[in-house]
């Protein structure tokens, strides 16, 4: 069935759906039985037509809704990615392709299967690293996780997105990890003067580049890095310096802050810009050639290029990582219509990271019973770096409560690393999953994707992809997985971020 006949079938299911509700209704509101009999009939063939379309719609690799807003039911073979890259559908003046790292569409890519728990540790650290620069303590302090044997260090996350730029005149392209959390773009730079890491492409050579140019102390620019012990400056004969660590005192950046031409695409270029040309880099990093920075921060891209795109970016991370997304710059140039905005909260004065206010969470329709102080008395914040959503355990008890009363059918199995409500799905093509609903200040509710509910662990075994965090006073992270297939539009200049449903497939 092609893309037209699904969404005709689609269309004409839901209309069939909401006028058995209405009629459902009306039936509830009459005494008078020929009435009711004759209703009762009309109702028995409008069952028959939803049945007819629902079984050619859940025939689709994709599967179907089934009960309105409250349950979803599709193939579980498109839980699990594929060894072959797919082309998303998204939009076609997208300023650079997004890939997942671990994915075949990565550059990265060498046919090995995900180590999750190593993953999940990078992850779990990484929201120790960010909470750290919230709270002033130092992420090294006991990242030790007492669950496993091996030490949970901070590289750049463990399930990161990667985009491809161009560098230099004449442009030479880089793979980087596309990075909300962090507001420096940095590159590894000949001739590596202590040491680099491995890396897939060549590294940059900026004296093949007439368009480089080292930033001296006394500018401006030098003096208004970042300072703290995450990330600082110095100087080197009269060059501007730079510093950057990342939580594990293990991954680091060291180099000349240097201004280049930057390229996005064949009609968009930046120059002068500001970045990092790393000469001494190691710990954690590996195959990719450094970060693009999208924080908030004077540093950042974003705000490097607020002439060009006036601070608004938008991205969507595909169902799968088997396919690709987009990272577009510039307002209005999303896919979705029907992006719905909240504000951007202020976690704290000097936060890099981007606040928002989750008031509710549904399973199934149905909303959780959780004080909303809970989520009020820390805040949340969005990251693309960090992979799976981390609630306060009264939250996420609610929901893992709620999630596996409506999975009841399906076999729980042993808990994977840290997820604790797993299930084999072995001997089963169709699975039926509630449907996780995100309300956010505005209001605004966001149905999360299939892809943000079901983490698959191994060719039978899907998990609930949520975390808990220590305690309920610990900030809240919206991870990536839970993005899956929004447009995520930052519209910073206008304070706010929004969610548009089916940004890219």
């Amino acid at each position: 069935m092609d893309t037209q006949q699904q969404k005709h079938f689609r269309d004409s299911w839901r209309r069939l759906h909401i006028t058995w509700r209405k009629g459902r209704r009306r039936r509830r509101q009459t005494t008078t039985t020929t009435m009711a009999a004759s209703r009762r009939s009309s109702f028995l063939i409008e069952i028959l037509l939803c049945v007819s379309l629902l079984c050619l719609l859940c025939s689709t690799e994709k599967g179907c809704i089934v009960h309105g807003a409250e349950e979803i039911s599709l193939a579980v073979s498109s839980l699990f990615p594929s060894l072959d890259c797919k082309a998303s559908t998204s939009n076609a003046n997208s300023t650079l392709k997004l890939v997942h790292k671990h994915g075949p569409c990565s550059p990265l890519f060498n046919g090995e299967p995900v180590n999750h728990t190593q993953f999940m540790l990078e992850d779990i650290a990484r929201a120790k690293w960010i909470r750290s620069k919230l709270s002033g303590t130092n992420a090294a302090d006991n990242l030790k996780d007492s669950a496993v044997s091996i030490p949970a260090k901070y590289g750049p996350g463990g399930g990161s997105y990667l985009v491809t730029i161009g560098l230099g005149t004449p442009k030479k392209d880089l793979t980087l990890l596309f990075d909300t959390g962090s507001a420096l773009t940095w590159t590894q730079c000949e001739p590596c003067i202590v040491s680099c890491y491995t890396q897939t492409e060549p590294i940059f050579d900026p004296s093949q580049s007439s368009s480089y140019a080292n930033i001296s102390c006394s500018s401006p620019s030098c003096s208004q890095l970042p300072s703290g012990t995450a990330q600082r400056s110095r100087c080197s004969d009269s060059t501007c310096v730079y510093e950057s660590r990342y939580g594990d005192q293990e991954s680091f950046t060291i180099g000349f802050f240097a201004t280049e031409t930057l390229t996005l695409s064949p009609t968009d270029a930046i120059s002068g810009f500001e970045f990092g040309c790393g000469q001494n880099n190691g710990g954690r990093f590996t195959g990719f050639a450094g970060l693009l920075g999208l924080a908030r921060d004077r540093i950042s891209l974003l705000e490097q290029s607020e002439t060009q795109y006036g601070r608004s970016f938008s991205y969507c991370l595909p169902p799968s990582i088997s396919s690709t997304g987009h990272l577009t710059f510039g307002k209005g140039s999303g896919t979705s219509t029907s992006v719905r905005f909240t504000p951007i909260s202020t976690v704290s004065q000097s936060s890099i990271f981007y606040g928002i206010d989750i008031t509710e969470i549904s399973v199934g329709g149905k909303p959780l019973p959780i004080p909303s102080t809970v989520f009020s008395n820390a805040g949340t914040i969005i990251d693309s770096g960090t992979t799976i959503t981390q609630l306060p355990p009264t939250a996420y008890s609610a929901l893992r409560s709620a999630f596996r009363q409506a999975m009841s059918k399906y076999k729980m199995s042993a808990p994977a690393s840290h997820f604790d409500t797993c299930y084999d799905l072995s001997g089963s093509t169709m699975v039926t999953v509630p449907v996780i609903t995100f309300s956010f200040n505005g209001p605004i509710a966001v149905d999360l994707d299939p892809s943000g509910v079901l983490f698959p662990v191994n060719p039978s075994k899907v998990c609930l992809a949520f975390a808990s965090s220590p305690a309920d006073s610990d900030l809240s992270i919206y991870g990536n997985i839970q993005q899956r297939s929004f447009e995520v539009v930052y519209d910073v200049a206008g304070g706010r971020i929004g969610f548009g449903a089916k940004g890219c497939s």
